[in-house]
């Protein structure tokens, strides 16, 4: 696709340019990435050249399989590189201008904006956290009149709907102080939080919060309205009328509540307070759902019939606002009109508040959201990542040459709607196009709207859009847009990679693989960039490959790598240290730490021994027709204790794990390896000496990976240390496995 052109305002026609917006500047490094991947594509083909020797010249069969097994392992880890590439190939960085905005349009012909928040569980998702969410975006420096928030709550929770009638009333107070006082950190709860001006009028909004709060937990807590909260009658009447069966709602009807209507609330200033619309969709058994895809397609379709805003932001339910300024900044790009042709969305990166400072777990996926997306941003823009993202609704309706329409006129992305919220044959509309069985025979979900297909619905989304023809912005301020929260526990995070894992795998075997249909439809390194993450989970082949096979191979003695005397030992030099030297300059350049980087890498072998091992597995098993378990929401529940030991930067076991076990035993293996091969390298010697140089630094540099695993086995008591089952486990398996391998090497 032909990237857009630089645009160059110089002296010379400056006085009759228009107002800038945006500027684009390509990254200093370009030249440098393509030589080095020139030098290093020459090193990979010298290393299958010398696997194919050594395989063609093997003697004996644990030879010839020895050098097969690496050499698929390389030649996985070789793919995973060259689709890296597509990120290093043009990246861009973009500046925009959201003071020049008022100079290209009128405050009152500003897009009208629809921010769509989901939520599924209140006890994992606490309500509050939504609420404040919620609440961060309605204080936008943005025409009031103009905003709709609406909140999907997929659990269909007396507690959600509770917790946003609470805060309907509260934000009559919070919208105009926020705007009094200038304050940037429009969640209440991060406000508070933060070393705030004193002032009597912000100790009553703080003490009506902590009420709200207060009141909030306690019904989540008990299932009951206290009375010594102030909780107005409508609300406890509310509450009291909705069917709670363990205070969730199952198999019930379409539940739309408008608790804000800008055509008749008001703050206590006398200005018209945001749209707030709560939507809780009809889920029966017996019909799919399709989980975070299908509730978005909900709101996109209920959000048309009541306000049909022709821009969506997407949130999840704890990435809060953190700059009031934000869509101002997207308008910036949607509204440039040499963009406004195939402009799908303009993506902003996600990032966390809470994180610790070595970021234990690598859940600032830094390279996912924030260095990749730059290199993407060169040729079709950044991929959808979830949260964070503005859409033209246009864009959700095929492609910008090819306009598909919803089966109602009513739903169309032109489509005005000049009757209020409440109007009934206007609810009448949002409750028909939320029932379980509208979507029957219809393009939703294939052509219209969020896709179905995968589990990663936000990846597969932005996919799909960019074969048809969009392309996207990445918009990366200094002030984080959006934060968000992380979890605290390594089970939860493996978890979640899991699940990531068997998504991006129904994409890469899908009909529409990137591979194939990708490349054909967006190019060469589009399709590759997208194949970088689509075969994320066949990265367990190669990790779980170099974290055995050559520790096994050291424990008998067997050299499988060149000796340090001999040439090709330089090449393994060069291929392992370019790759990670390159990775660290990345990471560091980017804002990162050596810290934080050295997480990141030990969290990439820890995901290739557990959460990918098991994803490929179950996404073979389920492919085969054997049912598997279904989607799983992300705990955003802190525990103190837990807390506590994650700002230490200690890690989260505890909980007895499938995904434990196989981690657990490649650290015991490598240990014993290390132990052992040390010792045959000290006291033997012999003529192999040279031999096992290799296979004994990589040891080191697992075992050194592992610490946190060694100190979870022996030197913990805390309730996060490794449970004795796993370990037990672990030794006997990893027990099993030296044993088999001895036969044989």
């Amino acid at each position: 696709m032909e990237k857009p052109p630089l645009r160059d305002y110089t002296a010379t026609n400056a006085a009759s340019a228009p107002p800038l917006l945006n500027t684009l500047t390509p990254s200093r490094r370009t030249s440098l990435n393509r030589a080095f991947a020139a030098v290093y594509t020459c090193a990979i083909v010298a290393l299958f050249y010398h696997h194919t020797q050594t395989l063609l010249s093997s003697k004996t069969l644990v030879s010839f399989y020895v050098t097969l097994t690496l050499f698929v392992s390389d030649l996985i880890l070789a793919f995973n590189w060259a689709s890296g590439q597509a990120f290093r190939m043009r990246p861009v960085y973009r500046k925009e201008f959201p003071e020049n905005l008022e100079k290209v349009v009128k405050t009152s012909d500003l897009p009208g904006l629809d921010v769509f928040i989901c939520t599924a569980d209140p006890y994992k998702e606490p309500p509050i956290s939504v609420v404040n969410t919620a609440l961060s975006v309605m204080a936008y420096d943005y025409p009031t009149e103009k905003i709709s928030v609406y909140v999907s709550d997929d659990g269909g929770s007396a507690f959600t709907l509770f917790a946003f009638m609470e805060a309907a009333r509260f934000a009559a107070h919070w919208l105009p102080f926020c705007r009094k006082n200038d304050i940037a950190k429009r969640n209440p709860d991060e406000y508070f939080a933060t070393d705030y001006k004193m002032s009597s009028e912000t100790e009553d909004i703080k003490i009506m919060y902590e009420s709200m709060k207060m009141s909030v937990e306690h019904v989540v807590e008990t299932g009951k309205i206290s009375e010594e909260y102030n909780t107005s009658d409508e609300v406890r009447q509310v509450f009291s009328q909705w069917s709670i069966d363990g205070f969730t709602r199952q198999n019930h009807p379409t539940v739309i509540q408008v608790l804000l209507d800008q055509n008749k609330d008001k703050d206590i200033t006398g200005n018209c307070l945001p749209n707030l619309v709560y939507v809780s969709r009809q889920k029966s058994k017996t019909s799919p759902h399709h989980f975070k895809a299908g509730a978005l397609n909900v709101l996109v379709r209920v959000s048309a019939a009541m306000t049909n805003a022709p821009v969506i932001l997407t949130l999840d339910c704890d990435m809060y606002s953190n700059d009031p300024t934000t869509p101002l900044r997207a308008l910036c790009y949607i509204l440039d009109p040499e963009m406004q042709s195939n402009l799908g969305y303009v993506q902003f990166p996600q990032e966390y508040h809470g994180l610790n400072r070595s970021d234990i777990y690598a859940c600032e996926h830094k390279r996912l959201f924030k260095i990749h997306p730059v290199g993407y941003d060169g040729l079709c823009g950044p991929n959808y990542v979830g949260t964070g993202c503005f859409f033209r609704r246009r864009a959700l309706c095929g492609g910008p040459s090819t306009l598909i329409l919803p089966e109602i006129d009513g739903l169309c992305p032109d489509s005005v709607v000049n009757k209020p919220l409440t109007a009934p044959s206007v609810l009448e509309l949002a409750h028909h196009v939320a029932g379980c069985n509208y979507e029957n025979q219809t393009k939703w979900g294939s052509k219209i709207g969020f896709r179905y297909g995968s589990l990663v619905e936000d990846y597969y989304t932005g996919y799909r859009m960019k074969c048809e023809g969009w392309r996207s912005i990445f918009c990366y301020p200094e002030t984080a847009a959006f934060l968000g929260d992380v979890p605290f526990n390594l089970l939860d995070v493996l978890s979640q990679n899991k699940r990531w894992a068997i998504g991006l795998l129904e994409v890469a075997f899908s009909r529409y693989s990137t591979i194939t249909f990708g490349v054909k439809s967006m190019g060469l390194f589009m399709g590759l960039g997208y194949s970088y993450y689509a075969f994320w989970a066949i990265l367990t082949i190669p990790i779980t490959t170099y974290c055995l096979l050559p520790q096994l191979a050291l424990l008998n003695e067997l050299s499988i790598f060149p000796k340090v005397s001999d040439p090709w030992f330089l090449l393994y030099m060069f291929l392992f240290l370019g790759a990670y030297g390159q990775d660290l300059l990345e990471f560091v350049v980017d804002r990162g730490t050596i810290q934080r980087w050295w997480s990141d890498q030990r969290m990439w072998i820890m995901r290739g021994l557990s959460c990918y091992a098991f994803g490929l597995t179950e996404f073979v098993v389920k492919s085969i027709g054997i049912p598997t378990e279904g989607f799983n929401v992300t705990s955003k529940i802190i525990n103190d204790e837990e807390s506590k030991r994650y700002e230490q930067g200690v890690f989260e076991f505890g909980v007895p794990s499938p995904l434990f076990v196989t981690l657990t035993m490649a650290a015991i293996i490598n240990l014993l390896s290390l132990i052992i091969g040390l010792v045959h390298f000290i006291v033997d010697g012999g003529s192999n000496k040279e031999g096992l140089v290799m296979q004994l630094v990589l040891t080191g540099l697992i075992v050194m990976n592992c610490l946190p695993v060694y100190q979870a086995i022996a030197l913990r008591s805390d309730k996060g240390k490794m449970p004795t089952k796993t370990t037990v486990t672990a030794t006997l398996l990893a027990s099993a496995v030296y044993v088999v391998a001895s036969q044989f090497l």
